[in-house]
């Protein structure tokens, strides 16, 4: 029960006291990018979802 006892002072010492946090214009700036990056990669996959899509329905077509 000890060993779980001074894990835990640790983590909480190593939280608070060496790992460097953003600040809240940083984190803002991070999130931002992350969104649109997100909202990139999800137009990709729809374009090529859509193409692929129609590739295959013309394809089911030529031989159905």
């Amino acid at each position: 029960m000890s060993k779980i006892r001074l894990y835990l002072q640790d983590t909480v010492n190593e939280l608070l006291h060496k790992v460097s946090w953003p600040t809240w214009a940083e984190l803002q700036s991070s999130a931002i990018v992350v969104m649109i990056a997100s909202l990139i990669i999800a137009l990709i996959i729809f374009v090529m979802d859509s193409a692929f899509s129609g590739f295959m329905s013309t394809l089911y077509k030529m031989f159905v």
